[in-house]
């Protein structure tokens, strides 16, 4: 697991592209807020989370799947992970952010992608 990368994936930057190209500007992993969020666009004054179906536990998704083996540890973790994820984003709501999660079954389809990048940061 210590391969496993925490910045940079490639679904990451498949949306950081996307935004770029659509003209907006932004910075990367807040470090000054919870979570650490991937994408913070201030003027916007929004977050946005680029998560794993795997890792995050995206419901319905065929790349969630519980692994065969150890499996009371991988709850263990997948159940931690979810926790501290509706914490984060309990947190950066209340301190005003708007809170938006990109899932990597998402960014498969760039075109399908932008719009709905475009309703997170004009709902906001």
């Amino acid at each position: 697991m210590s391969r496993i990368r925490g910045k940079d994936t490639k679904p990451e930057l498949v949306v950081r592209s996307t935004l770029h190209s659509m003209g907006y500007r932004f910075r990367l992993h807040g470090k000054n807020l919870p979570g650490k969020p991937d994408i913070v666009l201030p003027r916007y004054n929004t977050v946005i989370f680029v998560h794993g179906c795997f890792w995050h536990r995206h419901k319905g998704c065929r790349l969630t799947y519980m692994p065969k083996t150890h499996t009371e540890f991988w709850e263990a973790k997948f159940s931690a992970t979810e926790k501290r994820d509706r914490q984060n984003k309990s947190t950066l709501r209340k301190l005003g952010w708007s809170v938006f999660t990109v899932w990597e079954c998402a960014t498969a389809d760039r075109e399908a992608l932008k719009p709905m990048l475009i309703r997170c940061l004009t709902s906001s």
